[in-house]
């Protein structure tokens, strides 16, 4: 029996999607979910369902894709909205510095040499933050973790999918929450 719902089954001990998230979030990662949330609830939300109702009453719906597809972009908006909702009540805002600067925690922008001698600029931030563009690592990212607690001219080890890494760190430094400046 097929059904839209139906999904092949997987080892909950082996599937990488039910890892626990942590949930820690930066200041700024919190204000900037807050600020969707509040975009999609009073922008988005509102004018689609405006739309949806347009189009409702230009007659049959079952042929009426300006309907359909409204209907559905709202559902999806309201699935968002809900899932934001639930995951800011989870969240733990890190809104301050830790109290050793010198080592490498949360929010740290930590800055790495491999062997090549080339530089990486890193920051460890939470799950819902992680950007590639900006180098914006999970703390559940297999980098960070082994980073965590390390100090300066530390060297460390990690698995990447093309082998093994060693990294040293080079410079360790945070960006200060009540004032957006770095240390």
């Amino acid at each position: 029996m097929k059904g839209r719902n139906m999904t092949r089954w997987r080892d909950p001990a082996k599937d990488p999607r039910q890892e626990p998230k942590s949930n820690l979030i930066t200041a700024e990662g919190a204000a900037r979910l807050r600020g969707i949330l509040d975009h999609l609830s009073r922008v988005k939300r509102p004018a689609l369902s405006t739309k949806v109702g347009e189009a409702a009453a230009l007659g049959d719906r079952s042929e009426n894709a300006d309907y359909t597809y409204n209907k559905k972009e709202l559902n999806r908006v309201i699935a968002r909205i809900r899932y934001l909702t639930k995951r800011l009540d989870e969240l733990q805002v890190v809104d301050r510095l830790p109290a050793d600067t010198g080592k490498v925690y949360f929010g740290a922008f930590v800055t790495l040499e491999d062997d090549d001698g080339e530089e990486t600029r890193i920051r460890i931030v939470g799950h819902d933050e992680t950007d590639t563009t900006k180098r914006w690592i999970s703390v559940d990212a297999p980098l960070a973790k082994v980073l965590l607690g390390k100090a300066l001219d530390d060297e460390v080890t990690v698995a990447a999918p093309g082998g093994e890494t060693t990294y040293i760190i080079t410079e360790i430094d945070y960006r200060d929450p009540q004032d957006g400046s770095s240390e």
